[in-house]
């Protein structure tokens, strides 16, 4: 059997996990075998977190959204109906925008549906 000395492929392989751990401490950062590891964990973490990020940035709005309802005598829920039940269809997203950087119009909206 001929020999193969793997010499290209293999230091690319290393380089590009040692690329991906770039900044991590200790060991993570330049032993192959804890930074293969740390790699593939650091991976998994991001692909999770990107999910998390949505699910805080939702319940942000939802606590933006009932903090302004709380100031018109209003619960998250009632407010949230009445949106509903007068067909304005602005999600979460843009109605804790409203109620953070322009209440007034937030207000006459509200005045509108009630």
């Amino acid at each position: 059997m001929t020999r193969v000395k793997r010499g290209t492929i293999h230091t690319k392989k290393r380089h590009n996990i040692l690329s991906k751990t770039k900044g991590f401490k200790w060991g993570r950062k330049n032993l192959i075998r804890l930074a293969s590891t740390a790699a593939t964990k650091a991976g998994a973490h991001s692909y999770t977190d990107r999910r998390k990020k949505k699910r805080n940035a939702r319940a942000l709005w939802q606590i933006r959204i009932g903090a302004f309802a709380k100031d018109h005598n209003l619960s998250y829920s009632k407010m949230m109906n009445l949106l509903k039940k007068a067909n304005i269809k602005l999600d979460r997203k843009s109605l804790a925008d409203l109620a953070a950087n322009h209440p007034d119009v937030l207000s006459k909206i509200l005045e509108q549906i009630q």
